[in-house]
This record gives C-alpha cells, structure tokens and sequence, in this order.
C-alpha cells in the first residue's frame, strides 16, 4: 500500500533532521582537530638537542685546566652547536667573579668549602672528581726530599699557595697536622702558580695536587705523600643562577658525571668522587 502525502511529509523531516544532526557533529569533530589545545601552544618542553645548543662560559678551578680542555673538546663533538669555553683561576678568585656577577654558565671549584659559600648563586652542586696532594721537588731533587719534614730544611725553599687557595688550605691542613713548621718563600694564588715556581727553579718544592704534578713530567720529581697524612681535594660542580642558557648548563654539569667524562677525567689522574 503506497505511503499517504502526511506520512511522506513525516519521514522527509526525520531525514532532514538526522542529516543535520550528523552535519553538526561531523563539523565540531573538525573544529578540535584543527585547532591544537591552548596547552599545547608554547608550552611544551624543549628537547634535549635543544636545551644543549649554547655558548657556554665554565668558571673551573686551575687544577683543571689540562682535563677540562679535553674534556670541552670531547663535549662538543657528542653535543653540535654547543660550544664550551672555560675560565681558569683559583677558585677563590671565581667565588669572587660569581658574586660580581661575571657572565657564565657554571662552575666547578676545588674544594666543597668554596661551592657552599656560593649556595645564593648556584643551582644544587655534585662532586665529580677527587685529588691528592703530592711534594713536587726541582729537576733532580738536589735536596733529596721524600717526606714531609723535609720541607722543613733550613736551606729548603718551598713555595705553597696562599691560604684563602683551596691547596693552600689543603697544604696547610697537613703540615699543621704533622706539626711541621714550614716559611715559604712566597704564597701563590693557584696551584698552577706555585708548580711553576718549582719547574722554573725559582723554589726547591711545593705542594700541589697529583695531578699537577704528573703533567709537569720530568720538570719536576714527583714526591708522594701517604694517605695517612694527607688531604683529599673534591672538586663539585653546580650550574649559575645567573646562567642566560639555564637548559645548556645543567646539560653539562650532568655530563660531567658519565662515564664518558669520569673516564677522561681518571685517565688525568683524577679520582672517582
């Protein structure tokens, strides 16, 4: 029985409605696609090549100057576009360029004592290497130094650094420990400073880190002292608040704890912290 005209005019209003029922849902489905969530606009964190592209100024400790030239080169070879460039001093000498509000990135001193003073400026500081204090003697060691108490030879000049230098701190810790009275010749602002003295002749011995020492090669002879009476230097390191490449920073404070930077660091002479 063909349909009537009211029943006709019924289903073709159903329809009509159901088509625009489905245009209307097919249309708000598009809208939220197209459009990104306002949280996802410029939010979102950058990523790790990102955060590591920079040019980064690294205040470090004298000590360091040797390993952390290598270890800069090898950094920028596994992180490209970064650039590291190091500031080398005495780490009392950076404390005061950090509180000057010198412009860089991080910072890695030798001693805790210095990193701790610095808390106001820096991000959360990590030990990544460790140090001993050796007795560098001059070419050939014409006062046939072994031992600490051979410092104390009247016609001995020894040069150490100054106190307010964490060697020097370091230095003084041990001979006070051992009770020997030591009268440099002159205190120096870094441990580079008094190895230079030694190899140029112009002092008999000094104190200053294994590490040093080793590098001097045969300028100088290398005295070891027992564990039992001396120091150990940790060298941590922590990003600047005051850092323009914050990410950049603290990519590099990190790296400095793989095993890719401690091997390089070991193969110096350094020791695992």
């Amino acid at each position: 029985m063909p349909p009537t005209p009211l029943r006709r005019r019924r289903t073709a209003a159903a329809a009509a409605a159901l088509s625009a029922a489905l245009l209307a849902a097919l249309t708000g489905c598009g809208s939220g696609d197209d459009k990104p969530a306002a949280s996802d606009s410029g939010s979102a964190a950058p990523s790790a090549s990102a955060a590591s592209r920079a040019d980064l100024t690294v205040l470090a400790a004298s000590s360091l100057t040797d390993v952390f030239k290598a270890a800069g080169e090898a950094y920028q070879k596994s992180h490209p576009g970064t650039k590291v460039t190091f500031s080398f001093a005495g780490s009392q000498e950076l404390a005061a360029q950090v509180k000057q509000g010198a412009p860089a990135d991080a910072l890695v001193t030798a001693d805790t004592r210095t990193m701790d003073g610095l808390k106001a400026e820096t991000g959360d500081a990590k030990i990544i290497a460790k140090n001993r204090l050796v007795i560098a003697a001059g070419k050939g060691n014409p006062f046939k130094i072994d031992e600490l108490r051979d410092l104390a030879g009247p016609k001995v000049k020894v040069v150490l650094a100054a106190p307010e230098v964490p060697v020097g701190r370091y230095s003084k810790q041990i001979l006070d420990a051992q009770r020997i009275e030591v009268k440099p010749v002159s205190q120096e602002p870094n441990v580079r400073a008094v190895l230079s003295k030694v190899e140029l002749g112009e002092a008999d011995a000094g104190l200053v880190y294994r590490t040093d020492s080793a590098k001097a090669g045969d300028k100088v002879v290398t005295v070891e002292i027992p564990d039992e009476q001396n120091a150990v230097a940790s060298y941590p390191a922590a990003t600047l608040k005051q850092s323009k490449n914050a990410d950049a920073a603290a990519a590099f404070v990190a790296w400095l704890s793989t095993p890719e930077a401690q091997k390089i660091l070991q193969d110096a002479g350094f020791q695992q912290p």
